[in-house]
């Protein structure tokens, strides 16, 4: 069988690869039908129409469909649904920030009406902005609380949107990490913000209270101490690199989205807190601007980016030139990366019966993958590898663009060569496949 021919979820792949969260698996099929670009109407044109929400939380009852039953509206009383009520104060609180600290109607500044779901999914592990929705799983209550409990869940997908919208950097390599890093940034003002608190004041942790209290983890990432946020043997410890000279080079979890974005966080926290005052009303006010001047393309990488910055920072050039140096970004000059090759995925062969899959991204940026022999395997698996067509499935792989925390996967059969496919691309047969292997894995 020749192979050869072979594209944003809140959880990285690392996390995914120790938790084995099955139900996320079995859901990635539902996405890939829904990427058809539609812009939402803008607030301001379709209220001239008719009284349009400014958000709307839908509740997708533990299915797949989106968005799911309108669940509470902008104005409407709490519902006693606890993941509604959670999503609904964490989005009011979002556009109030965003209108009130950046001038920004919505996301994509026109007032557009946010339409959310919750309760997506059976124990579904992630959150992800997919162009239209931002949408929340309830977690699998073993590793993961509901992703709507921490607000800056939210307001980091959100921030995906807005990125979108703006910059509209490609969800790959070191473009993909400033993505990941400015939802980052938005989280943190978002965090402080609702707290009342200094850049000086802020813990500068995302996602803190998504593990259940079992886990060791402060939180899913450390702006602050990239690297720092968790150790547990579920877990395993935090891969999230800060500096450059750690920069690691992958073709996991689109390019290392989800460890190198540690680089561009750090340097935010070391510019706000030089900067001092409020995150939001400082260093915050720099990044916006440099996301939204249209000096940067989707491309863009980490010098670009620390160029832009400056650009815009005033009497803070200083502090901003500063921050980047520390963490190895030196503007104005090509981005040293480490010589080592790339880190590829190309197991060794085991065999004319071997069938292996690695899937990565999500919100936690996890890595999982397993491996089946088709002689030792039940005559379904068997049955099922031989009617997949992995060449027009890797041939269909170019249709799709990666979208902020979605999964994406690589299948090796036999040793012939991997080909990867975003989570949207899967038929029901891949995503069986994928189950059942990775599945394997998580047993041995």
């Amino acid at each position: 069988m020749d192979i050869s021919r072979g594209r944003c979820h809140f959880i990285p792949p690392w996390l995914l690869e120790r938790v084995g969260a099955m139900g996320s698996l079995a859901l990635d099929e539902q996405l890939r039908a829904r990427r058809a670009a539609h812009a939402l109407q803008p607030r301001n044109q379709a209220a001239a129409a008719v009284d349009v929400a400014a958000w709307t939380v839908h509740d997708a009852g533990s299915a797949t469909t989106l968005p799911g039953r309108p669940a509470r509206a902008a104005g409407q009383p709490e519902t006693g649904d606890v993941a509604v009520d959670e999503a609904a104060a964490s989005i009011e609180a979002t556009l109030e920030m965003f209108a009130d600290g950046f001038g920004r109607s919505s996301y994509d500044g026109k007032g557009g009406p946010v339409t959310i779901s919750v309760h997506y999914g059976r124990a579904y592990d992630n959150a992800f902005w997919d162009g239209t929705h931002l949408v929340f799983g309830d977690g699998d209550g073993e590793v993961f609380e509901r992703f709507t409990k921490p607000g800056d869940v939210l307001a980091h997908e959100f921030g995906h949107a807005v990125t979108e919208h703006t910059a509209g950097f490609v969800y790959r390599n070191q473009a993909g990490a400033l993505n990941e890093s400015v939802s980052d940034v938005m989280a943190a003002c978002f965090k402080q913000h609702t707290h009342r608190q200094s850049a000086a004041e802020g813990d500068w942790l995302i996602g803190e209270g998504i593990f259940v209290p079992t886990i060791r983890a402060r939180a899913l990432r450390d702006m602050a101490a990239p690297g720092t946020a968790y150790d547990d043997l579920t877990l395993g410890k935090d891969p999230q690199v800060g500096h450059m000279a750690d920069f690691i080079d992958t073709d996991e979890d689109n390019g290392g989205v989800h460890l190198n974005s540690g680089i561009p966080n750090r340097a935010f926290q070391l510019a706000a807190t030089t900067i001092g005052g409020t995150s939001l009303e400082g260093a915050g006010q720099i990044w916006y601007a440099a996301l939204t001047a249209g000096s940067l393309q989707p491309n863009a990488d980490f010098v670009d980016f620390a160029a832009a910055t400056i650009a815009v920072a005033g009497g803070h050039a200083e502090a901003v030139t500063e921050a980047w140096r520390a963490v190895g970004v030196m503007p104005g000059s090509q981005v040293g990366l480490p010589s080592e090759a790339p880190a590829v995925w190309v197991p060794a062969p085991r065999g004319a019966d071997t069938v292996r899959v690695k899937r990565s991204g999500g919100f936690a940026g996890r890595t999982e993958e397993g491996e089946l022999s088709l002689s030792d395997a039940e005559s379904e698996l068997r049955s099922l590898v031989e009617r997949i067509d992995f060449d027009a499935a890797a041939a269909s792989a170019a249709a799709y663009r990666q979208l902020p925390d979605m999964f994406v996967y690589t299948f090796r059969v036999a040793d012939g060569d991997p080909i990867t496919l975003p989570q949207q691309a899967l038929s029901g047969d891949l995503h069986e496949l994928a189950s059942l292997v990775l599945q394997h894995g998580r047993e041995r």
